[in-house]
């Protein structure tokens, strides 16, 4: 991926000529992986308007830096981004950008203290840049989103002979989390959610000792890591026939989805679409039971801009993954939610989890 790197580094290159500064010290880890390929826990990137890239990183990490992105000059320090303000300073760059949401106080004060003589950097915030390239995938990074789905697709089917009453909410999560590591993940993308019965009317309950029940719904939320890139999907399914009430908010969830999910195209308002889902909810009576936002972006992080809810702005564009994740969350009674991982597509949305949103009756 040397070209893609290449490539989203002058695109960002672009991005900090335009704001003026004369380069960008990216300090956030995943921001560093996305421009470089580097995944490690210790580095730094110095991103030029104008001329070459130079990357940090410490001792434990400069072999694994020469094999993965040899075209960069690497400064080997514990102190990565320290060492790459004084080598701004070096190539005589004054005005330098920085990501003020990662930097701390504490280390943006130590950072205006490395001073070279006759040189004093200035360290100017330069908003979320990398987040904004992010937000828009490549084929590539589509490709790892699709992979790491179906490896969902797959570990939620090798799971569900086990998912019946007498097991606990916690066996189901260790034995989903097994599955998709057989299934060639590199592991869960998050903690996955598995609630039962009562506990469903958590959105983001723990999943412990509580064994299921016939007559319960249970929420499991749950996705892949795979190449860097996280999946997210949540399926509800009923053990035993489930009650009228259960079929109906299940039913009233899955069209709500539905809704959300005509409305995801380029263009659209990211509140609108979360209003698509939203009022197919409240005309129901369920308004106040929908909690939390509609969806969010992913990719090498499980949680990435575009974030949608009633409350936030922003459009989507071809090619941004996104999650769509309507719920109605009763206390005391239980909840459902319907989850996919999606592409926004000119034609409509590219469907990246597969398994169905059919009820199914445990």
């Amino acid at each position: 991926m040397g070209e893609t790197h290449y490539a989203r580094r002058r695109r960002l290159a672009a991005l900090v000529a335009d704001r003026g500064a004369a380069a960008l010290l990216v300090t956030r880890l995943v921001n560093v992986r996305y421009l470089t390929g580097l995944d490690s826990s210790r580095a730094a990137l110095l991103v030029p308007a104008d001329g070459p890239a130079v990357l940090a990183t410490d001792g434990r990490y400069a072999g694994m830096a020469a094999q993965v992105c040899p075209e960069l000059p690497v400064v080997v320090d514990r102190q990565v981004a320290e060492a790459l303000v004084r080598r701004a300073g070096e190539d005589g760059h004054g005005r330098i950008g920085f990501e003020a949401h990662d930097l701390t106080v504490e280390h943006h004060t130590a950072l205006l203290g490395v001073a070279l003589p006759g040189h004093a950097a200035e360290l100017v915030p330069l908003g979320h840049l990398v987040e904004e390239l992010r937000m828009v995938k490549d084929e590539e990074e589509i490709g790892l989103l699709r992979e790491a789905c179906a490896v969902t697709d797959r570990a939620f089917e090798a799971v569900l002979p086990e998912i019946r009453a007498g097991v606990t909410e916690r066996a189901v999560a260790i034995a989903l989390e097994r599955a998709m590591v057989d299934q060639g993940a590199e592991g869960p993308a998050f903690d996955s959610i598995i609630a039962s019965g009562p506990n469903g009317a958590v959105p983001h309950h723990h999943p412990g000792g509580r064994e299921l029940q016939r007559g319960d719904l249970v929420t499991m939320d749950f996705g892949a890591l795979y190449g860097g890139y996280h999946a997210d999907m949540t399926r509800t399914v009923a053990i035993g026939e489930p009650a009228a009430w259960q079929r109906d908010v299940y039913d009233l969830v899955h069209r709500a989805q539905a809704a959300a999910l005509a409305a995801a195209l380029p263009g659209a308002d990211t509140k609108d679409v979360d209003a698509a889902a939203r009022d197919v909810i409240a005309e129901a009576g369920h308004g106040e039971a929908f909690t939390h936002g509609l969806g969010h972006g992913v990719g090498l992080e499980i949680h990435e801009a575009p974030l949608m809810g009633y409350d936030k702005t922003g459009k989507l564009m071809d090619r941004v993954p996104i999650t769509a994740e309507p719920g109605v969350y009763l206390t005391g009674r239980g909840g459902v939610r319907i989850e996919d991982t999606l592409v926004v597509r000119a034609g409509g949305p590219e469907l990246l989890t597969t398994t169905t949103k059919d009820l199914l009756v445990l």
